[in-house]
Order: structure tokens, then C-alpha cells, then sequence
């Protein structure tokens, strides 16, 4: 798993790659979220498009982000998820808790 983050206007972009599988992965994805919370940034896009795979661990630090962000009055956007990632943000119904967009100009502007 790699991951990157990246400050634009009022947002953090977190770029994930591999399989996100939670356990070490997700404390330093996690610090990456509470880090610009701290800084006052209200939203967050998490890239995933090039993420390959997820489990219940993964979607427990989705999750957990999407809740520190909300928390604050800020929302998480999902950027380009692969279709087996879809496929499975359908299944377990997150499709309608998180905001998929294509593009980050959707939220950045």
C-alpha cells in the first residue's frame, strides 16, 4: 500500500495505491486525515482509483475518516473508484453514505 496527500485550496487529496488492508497502512492514512483537520481543512477527496483491493479493515478507515471530517462539518469525497471497488461500495450500501466524484475540480472548483 502507498499513499500520498496533497493540500489544495480548502481540501486534502489522499492518493491511495495496492490494497488497502487497514492495520499499519491505516494508522498513517488516518494521521494524514487528522493532521489537515487540524490545519482547518473541512474536506478531504480520497483518491482511489488506483487502489486494487479493499477489506472490512479498509472500509473501517473510510469510514473512520469520513466520521473525523463530518465531525468538524466537513464531508469526504471518493474520487474514481475501480469497478471492483464500486462493486463492493454498492454491496455493503457506502455508496450512499460517501460522495463518489470523477473529478476534483467537482469539489475543489
Amino acid at each position: 500500500m502507498k499513499y500520498t496527500s496533497e493540500i489544495r485550496s480548502n481540501t486534502v487529496i489522499i492518493s491511495l495505491s495496492g490494497d488497502l488492508i487497514g492495520e499499519n497502512d491505516g494508522t498513517g492514512i488516518l494521521s494524514l486525515a487528522t493532521e489537515a483537520i487540524n490545519q482547518h481543512i473541512t474536506n478531504c477527496i480520497i483518491n482511489i482509483a488506483d487502489l486494487r483491493y479493499i477489506n472490512s479493515s479498509g472500509i473501517g478507515v473510510l469510514i473512520t475518516i469520513l466520521t473525523k471530517f463530518r465531525n468538524k462539518g466537513g464531508e469526504v469525497y471518493l474520487l474514481n473508484p475501480s469497478e471492483s471497488v464500486k462493486k463492493l461500495l454498492v454491496i455493503t450500501k457506502l455508496n450512499a453514505i460517501f460522495q463518489v466524484i470523477r473529478n476534483p475540480e467537482e469539489v475543489i472548483g
